[in-house]
C-alpha cells in the first residue's frame, strides 16, 4: 500500500492580487494533513473519503477509461488529479491499473467545521502524490505543483494555485502566479509531458525562513467562506473600477517585495509593517468592490492582537474562515487567547509544516 500526506495552508499576505499574472503573495504550509492511500486491486476500483463515506465510488476500467457505477459524488476535485495524472502515465507508457484510493483529511474538524485551510489543494496534491508512486512516474516538486495545478485549475475556474505550492513545498513560501492565459494556449498544443518541463511564464516559488522572533497565531471565527465566490465578485469590478484596481495590484506587488525582504533580512517589526499594510490594501479592496472581507468578527480578532502588540490581517479570500497574527515570541500570547475566547474566536493550534522530500511516503 502507498500512503502519502499533503499539507493544508493559510495565505499570509497577498490575497486577491495574487490571482493576477506574476503578482506575489505569501503562504505557509500547516502540519493538517490530507492523506492519500493507494492499493492495486483486480477488476474493481474504489474512491472513498472517511468524510463522504455514504458517497464512496466504485469503478471499472474498460480500457484507458475508468468507467463509475456512481456520478453522484462530491470527488470532483480527485477525479481531475486521476484523470491528469493518468494522461501523464499513459503519455510514459504506462499500462493504467485498478486499485483503491483512500482520502482522509485532517483539515476539516470531525464535527463539520470548515476552517479554510485548503482541503481542495491538499486533496489534489495528495492525489497526485499517490498516483505517481503507483505508476513510478518522473516527479520532482515542480513537475508535482505543475500536475496538480492543471488539474485543480481544471474544477475552480480561477485562484492563483498558491494553494497548491503551499501543499507540494510546505514551509513558508512567496510565490508567484504563472500566466494562466498561456497555460490555456499551451494545453491545447502541447503533451502533459512537455507541459511539466516547460518553464511557466511569471511562475515563482521561493522558500523563507522566518525570523526565530515570529510566532504566527491562527484564530478561526466559525464563519466558512467560499474563495472562488469571493474572487468571482472581485473579477467582476475589475473593468468597472480599472484605475482602482490597478492602484491596488501595484501597491500590493510593493508591499509584499518589501515583505519578503524583511523574510531575507530576518526582520520581524518590517514583516509585521507590511502585513498591516496589506491588512489596509485589502479594506480599500473591499470597499470599492463592495465585497466583505473583513467580517465584524474578524475584524475584532484583529483589533484584540494588534491590542496585544502583535500584527494581524484576514487571511486568504476573508469573509470568514481564520485570521493570522504575527506576534514576538517574547509577549506571552495567553491574555490573547482568552480576550480572543471571550468573544468566540477559536486558537487553531497548527505549526508550519516543512516538507523534506514531496515523493517520500511521510512527506
Amino acid at each position: 500500500m502507498i500512503t502519502v500526506k499533503a499539507p493544508g495552508k493559510l495565505y499570509i499576505a497577498g490575497e486577491y492580487a495574487v490571482v493576477e499574472s506574476g503578482y506575489p503573495a505569501i503562504i505557509v504550509a500547516l502540519d493538517q494533513f490530507v492523506t492519500a492511500t493507494i492499493s492495486p486491486s483486480e477488476t474493481i476500483g474504489s474512491i472513498v473519503s472517511e468524510q463522504y463515506q455514504e458517497n464512496s465510488i466504485v469503478w471499472r476500467r474498460q480500457g484507458d477509461t475508468m468507467v463509475f457505477d456512481n456520478r453522484d459524488n462530491p470527488f470532483h476535485y480527485i477525479l481531475a488529479a486521476i484523470s491528469l495524472t493518468e494522461s501523464y502515465a499513459h503519455e510514459l507508457g504506462r499500462e493504467l491499473g485498478v486499485y483503491h484510493l483512500g482520502i482522509n483529511s485532517e483539515l476539516d474538524s470531525a464535527d463539520g467545521k470548515k476552517y479554510g485551510l485548503g482541503s481542495s489543494a491538499a486533496v489534489t496534491v495528495a492525489t497526485v502524490k499517490a498516483l505517481c508512486q503507483f505508476y513510478h512516474l518522473p516527479m520532482d516538486k515542480s513537475k508535482l505543483f505543475k500536475l496538480a495545478a492543471i488539474a485543480h485549475l481544471s474544477v475552480q475556474g480561477n485562484g492563483s494555485l498558491g494553494d497548491i505550492a503551499a501543499s507540494v513545498y510546505g514551509g513558508w513560501i512567496a510565490y508567484h502566479s504563472f500566466d494562466r492565459q498561456w497555460l490555456h494556449q499551451q494545453q491545447a498544443q502541447s503533451t502533459l509531458t512537455e507541459l511539466l518541463t516547460m518553464t511557466w511564464p511569471d511562475l515563482k516559488i521561493e522558500l523563507l525562513t522566518p525570523p526565530t522572533a515570529l510566532r504566527l497565531m491562527i484564530g478561526w471565527t466559525g464563519s466558512p467562506a467560499s474563495t472562488s465566490h469571493l474572487v468571482d465578485k472581485v473579477a467582476l469590478v475589475k473593468a468597472k473600477q480599472r484605475g482602482e484596481y490597478q492602484t491596488f495590484l501595484q501597491a500590493s506587488k510593493a508591499c509584499l517585495k518589501r515583505m519578503i525582504t524583511g523574510f531575507h533580512r530576518g526582520d520581524l517589526s518590517a514583516i509585521q509593517t507590511e502585513l498591516r499594510t496589506n491588512r489596509q490594501l485589502l479594506q480599500n479592496l473591499g470597499r470599492f468592490s463592495h465585497v466583505t472581507i473583513e467580517t465584524p468578527l474578524l475584524q475584532k480578532m484583529i483589533q484584540l492582537a494588534e491590542t496585544a502588540g502583535a500584527a494581524a490581517k484576514t487571511s486568504g479570500a476573508g469573509g470568514g474562515d481564520c485570521g493570522i497574527v504575527l506576534i514576538n515570541q517574547a509577549i506571552d500570547p495567553q491574555p490573547l487567547l482568552a480576550a480572543w475566547a471571550h468573544d468566540g474566536i477559536e486558537q487553531l493550534n497548527l505549526n508550519v509544516h516543512t516538507v523534506q522530500d514531496s515523493l517520500s511516503p511521510n512527506s
